[in-house]
């Protein structure tokens, strides 16, 4: 019997899982060092990325603490001559010959404008201001990060250098306002990213003079002190516009300015991420295309042919062993070895098959011909005891023999069903009731009246060892209705046999004189009841309906034996 096995489980033991699962381990170390790659490679990007990010910050502090240095030696050098009348001419002088400078301004110790090479705006206050008070307290050089006032049309750093009278005391300041250009902010140079802007701010983080305003924001806490112990400071965050960004952060002066640097975050599609993700990329390929083609060659070398051989022997399992593996000389050498084998054993069943149908035919052949002459050699019997009978004189004795033959002509017929029959093992018990009935009436003639027969039996096929005993039951029930109800007047005989379910209930009723007169206790009735424990059933003689005697026999419903090879 094949063993029950869930589809799912034939499934996941199938060949093509197995290979994948084989090929998955095998392949495994080679998907784990590319995933190992990927992260260095992450990593490598992230910190390549930020020490551009901080050298590009540092290199544009560097190149405009320069710039500011040099503005503030020019105005060291034009400090003591820029008073009197020719002071406004000659500070226009020096800012025409050097481009980036936007003004010149030379201021008293009040913060008044004492001469300047160009417009300056009005400004009451400046003598408050906190890099006029710095430049007064003693700095020699201030960035003012928020001057006051706009010193120029365009973004522009204002720087100031301290001027001081003959007897050293602070006389006023030279201011010299650049252009963010001439600081060279400029953002296309190799070490800055792709799409980076510049601005100046001052320590709180408040830019004042930048490339783009919307690419900054306010820098985290900490920032500064980070930016002045290790030079440079880095970190994320999302710009005005809610864009995703690289911030850098250099000290430009003492004085708390520093240079911002902003660059978009890398995307999916920046080098930063196809590098590292190609060195992902490539193992999965490689074991993408190295599992397809072990499952194509698999799935066209072996697994299709399995396949079809499992076809061929599903064929093969219902019995049509005419079909033959042809496809299968196209196969690999091992399949094709195991479709020769499939087609010999298909072959030598064939040859089993005739010559157990050939067997089994003579074996037919020869259990009709003992059925038949075990029917005739009873018939015999019965034609020896019917001429024993009219030698005898006495009628309890020919009342016996007749008995006797009946109950062997009942044999006979069972014999006589079997080797008729399409199956030797099973006869049909409606149609043999009905031979029975009328082959045990016709066979004896000895009352003056006709007896007329009603036989009902549902189908039912029964083995020979069961149908026995009914049939000796029946005799019995039949030869007492003759002898006791019919045997001067005729009558009527029912035969009924119905089966309902797991119960089987035979029987068998005259319109004779009744039961006290229709049965005694003899050798009929003790026959009955033994054929009635034979089938394990029960036995009762009752009034018929239609006067006379209804014996009756219920009995387990008989069951054919399994056969074999269902």
């Amino acid at each position: 019997m094949r063993a029950f096995r869930r589809p799912g489980a034939e499934a996941v033991n199938s060949i093509r899982v197995r290979l994948a699962v084989a090929l998955f381990i095998a392949l495994l170390p080679v998907l784990l060092l590319g995933g190992l790659q990927s992260v260095f490679a992450f990593r490598a990007e992230a910190d390549l990325r930020r020490q551009s990010l901080e050298l590009a910050a540092g290199r544009s502090a560097a190149i405009a603490r320069a710039r500011i240095e040099a503005a503030g030696v020019l105005l060291q050098t034009l400090g003591p001559g820029s008073v009197g009348l020719e002071c406004a001419q000659r500070l226009a002088d020096v800012r025409k010959r050097l481009p980036g400078y936007a003004n010149l301004v030379r201021f008293d110790a009040r913060g008044r404008v004492v001469c300047a090479a160009g417009t300056t705006p009005l400004d009451r206050q400046r003598a408050g201001r906190i890099w006029f008070r710095e430049l007064a307290a003693g700095s020699s050089l201030v960035v003012a990060s928020s001057p006051g006032a706009v010193y120029a049309t365009e973004p522009s750093v204002v720087a100031a250098v301290r001027a001081d009278g003959p007897d050293r005391r602070f006389d006023g300041a030279m201011v010299a306002v650049l252009t963010l250009r001439s600081l060279r902010l400029e953002t296309a140079n190799r070490f800055m990213p792709e799409g980076a802007e510049i601005a100046l701010a001052d320590s709180h983080g408040a830019v004042f003079a930048s490339t783009e305003a919307g690419a900054f924001d306010t820098p985290p806490q900490g920032w500064r002190e980070t930016a002045y112990q290790r030079g440079a400071v880095q970190w994320s965050g999302q710009d005005r516009q809610n864009r995703r960004r690289v911030y850098s952060a250099a000290p430009l002066t003492e004085s708390g300015v520093f240079v911002l640097l902003s660059a978009p975050s890398p995307g999916l599609l920046s080098w930063t991420w196809i590098n590292p993700i190609s060195r992902l990329i490539l193992p999965l390929l490689a074991f993408g295309l190295a599992l397809g083609a072990v499952l194509y060659a698999a799935e066209r070398a072996v697994i299709r042919w399995i396949v079809y051989l499992q076809r061929v022997a599903a064929i093969y399992a219902r019995g049509r062993f005419t079909v033959r593996p042809l496809q299968a000389k196209r196969a690999p050498p091992e399949i094709r070895e195991l479709a020769a084998t499939l087609d010999d054993m298909a072959a030598a069943i064939v040859a089993r098959d005739a010559s157990l149908m050939d067997s089994l035919a003579e074996k037919d052949a020869l259990m009709r011909e003992i059925h038949h002459r075990v029917k005739n050699n009873l018939q015999i019997i019965t034609s020896l005891l019917n001429l024993q009978q009219r030698a005898l004189a006495d009628p309890a004795a020919r009342a016996a023999m007749n008995d006797t033959r009946q109950r062997i002509t009942a044999l006979a017929q069972i014999y006589r069903a079997l080797y008729h029959g399409p199956n030797l093992k099973q006869v049909d018990l409606r149609a043999f009731l009905e031979e029975l009935t009328a082959q045990l009436l016709i066979g004896e003639r000895s009352g003056t009246g006709c007896v007329h027969t009603r036989v009902h039996a549902d189908p039912l096929v029964i083995d020979p060892d069961r149908l026995a005993p009914i049939a000796l039951f029946a005799v019995e029930a039949i030869s007492n209705a003759r002898k006791h109800a019919f045997a001067d007047r005729g009558g009527t005989l029912s035969v009924h046999f119905v089966v309902r379910g797991e119960e089987a209930e035979l029987s068998i009723g005259d319109d004779g004189p009744g039961l006290l007169e229709g049965l005694g206790e003899g050798v009929g009735r003790t026959l009955m009841t033994a054929f009635a424990r034979q089938l394990r059933g029960q036995v009762s003689f009752e009034a018929s309906p239609g006067g006379g005697l209804l014996v009756r026999l219920v009995f387990p419903t008989p069951q054919l034996p399994a056969q074999s090879g269902t």
